[in-house]
């Protein structure tokens, strides 16, 4: 009997891996060709920006907390790096007066302070107004998505999409090194950053206690304030960087730019391993769930199933992942 009991516990605390292994599988025996290198690439660059975005904010949920104004706050910063990347020559451009192309790391750079200043409201809110991190940052999203729709609208020619990019930023995101598209390079070099800064740094040994127990970690001596604003400017840096590749990969800017990219992410890390409750989780954890995730969504989109459809298939796997992860936090209590 005691068997019996461990082999469904099992099975119920690792449903969500089974669940999604066998519609991969299906998705492999409808189409064999599903699993060619170029898809695989595909699906990999796919997940490189919304991975990046993943990595942001894990460190949130980490927390018990989370960021649903994510998708918008990359919105902005790729909306900043597309206009000032538009191709010089290109007539139509939001900004007539660069007649030389800019280097790209001021672009960059700027993508990161929008993204950041938003980060920081959020932090602000959570950290020094002891606010939950769903109201402010759904509070946030509105007022990213607002300013996002103020940028674009601010054209001379009025709302277009931010398109004709300047070529060395094109092959910068979508070129390969070794055969390797860029895209996933860049998230491997963000996922081991933040590795470091999660496994073997004071913050994120810090992290991990407040999102454990805050009052504990009070108590202990950790600024708890502070912890959670430099968690907060990470994430702003992570975003930053999304958004900076995020538009020279799609190539085209619009307000509809990082639409549910924040559910994604969510749903990454909840799958990833990464506990609501707080306290819990891992940067491989927050990869695979963000590939697998990625591998889904495309499964689908190559399949042809209808695009309602997949909305409904993604909102059961989000509800699927956060009743496993609750059922594993009252069985620990």
């Amino acid at each position: 009997m005691d068997k019996t009991k461990k082999w469904s516990e099992i099975l119920l605390d690792y449903a969500l891996y089974l669940i999604l292994g066998i519609m991969i599988i299906g998705v492999v025996i409808a189409d064999s060709s599903f699993l060619s290198l170029n898809n695989m690439w595909k699906i990999l660059s796919q997940a490189s920006t919304r991975g990046i975005l993943a990595l942001g904010v894990a460190g949130m949920i980490v927390l018990a907390g989370t960021d649903l104004s994510a998708g918008r706050i990359l919105g902005c910063g790729a909306a900043v790096s597309a206009s000032l990347l538009q191709s010089v020559t290109y007539a139509s451009r939001m900004y007539p007066q660069i007649t030389e192309p800019l280097p790209m790391i001021l672009p960059l750079l700027l993508s990161i302070v929008v993204c950041v200043a938003f980060c920081l409201l959020n932090g602000f809110g959570v950290a020094k107004l002891h606010m939950h991190a769903f109201i402010i940052s759904l509070g946030t999203q509105l007022i990213a998505y607002g300013v996002l729709c103020l940028y674009i609208d601010s054209q001379k020619d009025g709302a277009q999409p931010l398109a004709s990019l300047d070529p060395r930023y094109i092959s910068l995101v979508n070129g390969k090194f070794w055969g390797v598209p860029n895209l996933v390079w860049f998230l491997i070099l963000c996922a081991i950053v933040m590795w470091i800064i999660w496994n073997k740094t004071t913050l994120g040994k810090n992290m991990f206690a407040i999102g454990g127990n805050t009052e504990a970690a009070a108590v202990s001596g950790v600024n708890v304030a502070k912890n959670i604003m430099m968690v907060y400017l990470v994430a702003g840096v992570l975003y930053g960087i999304a958004s900076f590749l995020e538009a020279g990969r799609i190539q085209s800017v619009t307000t509809s730019t990082g639409l549910n990219y924040d559910l994604d992410a969510i749903s990454g890390c909840v799958i990833g391993g990464v506990s609501f409750s707080g306290g819990v989780g891992t940067i491989p954890g927050v990869l695979i769930g963000v590939i697998i995730l990625q591998v889904i969504n495309y499964s689908l989109y190559y399949l042809g199933v209808n695009a309602y459809l997949q909305y409904v298939i993604k909102g059961l796997i989000i509800i699927l992942a956060v009743a496993i992860d609750v059922r594993k936090y009252i069985a620990k209590k």
